[in-house]
């Protein structure tokens, strides 16, 4: 009995405070205020309206604008365009008009970072947009938040230091969750036990750190447990459901390899279940889980093995490109939620990542190549293609009110997608 009060007193406490800051999934339509948009699950607002069909040359470009390196995708809330990159020996956070691409403010720290594996060397991790603050954690682990009015930098907490966590194969690249007033990072530390820290909004201040489990590149995501938000979070071995607020491990189950390999899609949280995947061996799995536990409803190598296209699920289906960008080929493949059984494939389809909005899909592959199209029962239909990028653009895409964002190595683009293009 005691145990159920206590319960409904947090429920309680975290909907007040969720409603009194407005963090969380709480943004306006048609924003893509963080990774994978408005829920981090590659699904836009309800609103959000595409075209059914791009002319000869593809979606027109609104606007274009030079950028500095880096593998992080923007955020976008309202008319303010967060990107993230790095020029020369400096990590930039940049806030970008909408409608014109035009800087608004820039703030900058030094950096030398360089990945021990592949030649990109500016951050990874797309920034986020947490009312009136921005949150970005760079390459080498610099995690820094800013006022999103006015530029001004509020803290800076440099977690390889304080927390002897390393950078990885290729850099700090797990995007932070902010959920209420605490921003929740997949650090690493693990000799400090500091695996997962929770931070301060408002000042920085560590609020708990937890476990030692080393960093991945998926990032966490918010979910619901009896009423309760909850952190669902893939570490480099390990899925994890943890509570936000002192950072309890409610559950855990295996989940990576040892060796050359990381995990770089995020959790796919649907109800009381999650859905998980990665390449290098490791493959997929469905499971259900609750305050107590977990238990497998299904899983799979051989079907969906995503390096990290994050799956996206519409009406009990999966869609997502599998294999790896490193070692064709990729296939795009459907495949029923409840018993993971393949519905049909798409070989050779080249790797990349999706996004779902208005009953349609965009396929942005990292050879340049963007799609819009249809799932229908044995096939994507194509409605559009075009080449984009002669480059290889992997940044994760961004859409936002009629807009798509992309961005390559040294270009940013804007276009428009919206109907009546």
């Amino acid at each position: 009995m005691v145990q159920f009060d206590m319960l409904r007193f947090d429920r309680l406490r975290w909907g007040i405070v969720l409603s009194i800051l407005g963090f969380g999934t709480s943004a306006t339509a048609g924003d893509w205020p963080q990774i994978l948009g408005p829920n981090r699950n590659g699904i836009a607002s309800a609103d959000e309206k595409l075209a059914d069909k791009w002319p000869s040359g593809g979606p027109p470009v609104i606007w274009e604008k030079d950028v500095g390196s880096g593998y992080a995708g923007v955020a976008v809330e309202g008319d303010d365009v967060v990107l993230f990159h790095r020029v020369k020996r400096n990590e930039v956070v940049e806030v970008l008009s909408a409608e014109t691409g035009e800087s608004k403010w820039n703030v900058k720290w030094s950096t030398d970072f360089y990945p021990q594996v592949g030649g990109g060397d500016g951050p990874l991790c797309v920034p986020v947009i947490a009312g009136n603050r921005i949150v970005a954690f760079g390459a080498q682990g610099v995690l820094t938040c800013i006022d999103r009015e006015s530029g001004e930098q509020l803290w800076q907490v440099d977690t390889r230091s304080e927390f002897g966590a390393r950078e990885g194969y290729f850099g700090f690249g797990s995007t932070p969750l902010v959920i209420g007033e605490r921003v929740i990072v997949n650090v690493g530390g693990s000799k400090k036990k500091a695996g997962v820290v929770a931070f301060s909004l408002e000042s920085g201040e560590v609020l708990w750190s937890r476990t030692e489990e080393p960093a991945s590149y998926s990032a966490p995501v918010e979910c619901s447990v009896a009423g309760m938000p909850h952190i669902m979070i893939i570490t480099r071995y390990k899925c994890m459901l943890m509570d936000p607020e002192n950072g309890y491990l409610r559950f855990q189950f295996p989940f990576g390899q040892r060796g050359p390999t990381v995990n770089g899609a995020s959790p796919v949280v649907l109800g009381d279940h999650v859905l998980v995947t990665s390449s290098y061996g490791v493959g997929s799995r469905y499971v259900k889980f609750d305050f107590f536990g977990s238990k497998e409803v299904w899983e799979t190598e051989r079907t969906m093995a995503s390096q990290y296209c994050t799956p996206i699920v519409v009406d009990d289906k999966i869609y997502v490109i599998d294999g790896r960008d490193d070692i064709p080929p990729a296939d795009l493949k459907c495949l029923d939620l409840k018993t993971g059984k393949l519905l049909w494939s798409e070989p050779n389809f080249g790797y990349g990542t999706l996004i779902h909005a208005d009953g349609k899909f965009l396929a942005c592959l990292v050879s340049g190549e963007v799609l819009l199209g249809r799932m229908e029962e044995t096939r994507m239909k194509v409605l559009s293609r075009a080449r984009l990028f002669r480059s290889t653009m992997r940044a994760l895409p961004a859409l936002s009110n009629g807009r798509m964002y992309l961005r390559d190595q040294s270009t940013l683009k804007c276009y428009s997608v919206a109907p009546g293009l």
